[in-house]
C-alpha cells in the first residue's frame, strides 16, 4: 500500500504527495505528535527521516514505516505509540504516479534538485525490487564496473549505496519474536495465558518479525591491486557502518588496522565520503601499497577473534586474494574464523569476470573455509549481497 501523510489536525487523508504537500512539514508534524506521546524524537531525527524518504520505495507502506522507525531511533517500548500514530497520520495516495512525484519533491527539498530526472525516478518507484524496466542513469551506474568509474561517479554512487544500506537497515528478520504491538496471533502463548486466568482469553499473544540487527565483521583489503575498487567498496563499508551498529571494520594491507571508530555515524554526514576516504588513506599505514593477507588475518585471529566474532557474526572479506607471501597463515586463520563465525563471505572484484578462476595461491588456500565467493565489481553485485546477511 502506498504511503502519504495524513493531516494530524483533522485526521483526514491528505492529498497525494504530488499535490504539493510539504513533506518536511508533515515529518515535523509527525515528530511533534510523537513527542507529545512521550517518544523522544530530535530535530536531527526528523532530518534523517526526510533523507530516508529519498532512498526507499514510497509505494511500500511497510518500508516507509520501517525507514521512519529507524530514522527516528524508535525504542522497543515506544513502538506501539509509533505504530498507532503512523496509522493515524499517514494514508495512501490516490495514484502510483504520485509516488514518483513525491520522491522527486522530497529529493529537491533535501538536495536542491541534483538527483536524476523524474522519469528515471518513476521507473524505480514502479519497481520496488530495484530492477529498472528501462533506461535510467541509476541503472547504468549500477552495472558499471568500479574500475571503469570516473571520479565524478563517486557522488552519484554514494547516493545509490546509501539507499542499499538503508534497505539492509529496514530489512525484517525471518524469525518471529513476541511483540506487544501488531503481529500474527501466537496460539500457543495465547492458550498458556488463558490457563493462567481460568481459561479466559483476556488478550491474544502475538509475534512479529523484528528489524534485523546483523552482526558484521568487515575485513577490507586496501593494497595497491585493490586500488581501482577500494574507493567504492569502502563507500559500501562506510554505509554499513552507519546502519549496522554492531559492525566491526578493519583495513589490511601489510598491517591490520581497526577503522571502526573512524566510521561511526556521528563522525560522518552525507557528501563527506571523499574526506572520509582521504582520512582513512592518511591513517592506515601502507594504503594502496603491498599486501600480506596471511599475516593480517593471523593478527586478527590472535588479537581480536575472541572478542569480535561469535556464532552470529557474518564475516565479509573484500579482497582480490592476490598475495605472493606464505599461504600457510591464510589457511590457519581462515580455519579459526570458520570455526567461530556464522558464515564467511569473500567478495572478490575479479570474480565479476566470467572467466575468473580462484587459482591464485592465497585465494585457493582460503577457499575451503569460505561459505560463498561472490563478485564485488559493481553496485549490482553488492546488492545481491544483502540476502546473505539475513539472520
Amino acid at each position: 500500500m502506498n504511503a502519504a501523510p495524513r493531516s494530524a489536525e483533522n485526521g483526514r487523508a491528505g492529498a497525494g504527495p504530488g499535490d504539493g504537500l510539504d513533506w518536511a512539514g508533515h515529518l515535523a508534524q509527525f515528530g511533534r505528535a510523537l513527542r507529545e506521546r512521550g517518544v523522544r524524537v530530535a530535530l536531527s531525527d526528523e532530518a534523517d527521516g526526510l533523507e530516508a524518504l529519498i532512498w526507499i520505495d514510497l509505494s511500500d507502506r511497510d518500508e516507509v514505516r520501517r525507514a521512519l522507525a529507524v530514522a527516528f531511533k524508535i525504542r522497543p517500548h515506544d513502538r506501539a505509540a509509533f505504530d498507532e500514530l503512523f496509522e493515524r497520520l499517514w494514508a495512501p495516495p490516490s495514484a502510483p504516479k504520485q509516488v514518483s512525484q513525491a520522491l522527486g519533491q522530497v529529493t529537491r527539498q533535501r538536495s536542491g534538485g541534483v538527483r536524476p530526472a523524474a522519469e528515471a525516478i518513476e521507473v524505480d518507484a514502479a519497481s520496488p525490487s530495484g530492477e529498472e524496466l528501462g533506461y535510467s542513469p541509476d541503472a547504468v551506474l549500477r552495472k558499471k564496473p568500479f574500475d571503469e568509474c570516473a571520479p565524478e561517479d563517486l557522488a552519484a554512487m554514494e547516493n545509490l549505496i546509501a539507499r542499499l544500506a538503508l534497505r539492509l537497515a529496514t530489512r525484517k528478520s525471518r524469525r518471529l519474536v513476541p511483540t506487544r504491538g501488531r503481529g500474527a496471533v501466537d496460539l500457543r502463548r495465547s492458550f498458556r495465558r488463558a490457563l493462567a486466568h481460568g481459561g479466559e482469553f483476556l488478550a491474544l499473544a502475538r509475534r512479529a518479525r523484528p528489524l534485523e540487527q546483523p552482526r558484521l565483521l568487515v575485513l577490507a583489503d586496501t593494497s595497491g591491486s585493490m586500488d581501482p575498487h577500494v574507493r567504492f567498496l569502502l563507500q559500501f563499508v562506510v554505509a554499513l557502518g552507519r546502519v549496522a551498529p554492531k559492525a566491526e571494520i578493519f583495513a589490511f594491507n601489510t598491517s591490520l588496522v581497526r577503522i571502526t571508530p573512524l566510521l561511526r555515524p556521528k563522525t560522518l554526514a552525507p557528501g563527506l565520503i571523499e574526506a572520509t576516504l582521504a582520512r582513512l588513506a592518511a591513517e592506515v599505514p601502507d594504503w594502496s601499497g603491498g599486501t600480506r593477507i596471511g599475516e593480517c588475518l593471523r593478527e586478527f585471529v590472535d588479537r581480536h577473534l575472541a572478542t569480535r566474532v561469535d556464532h552470529r557474526t557474518v564475516v565479509l572479506i573484500f579482497s582480490d586474494g592476490l598475495d605472493r607471501g606464505d599461504v600457510a597463515p591464510i589457511a590457519e586463520a581462515m580455519r579459526a574464523l570458520s570455526d567461530r563465525a556464522k558464515s564467511i563471505l569473500w567478495l572478490n572484484p575479479l570474480a565479476g569476470d566470467a572467466r575468473y578462476e580462484p587459482s591464485a595461491r592465497a585465494m585457493a588456500a582460503a577457499l575451503p573455509y569460505v561459505d560463498r565467493l561472490l563478485p564485488a565489481h559493481n553496485l549490482e553485485s553488492l546488492e545481491r549481497l544483502v540476502p546473505h546477511l539475513s539472520l
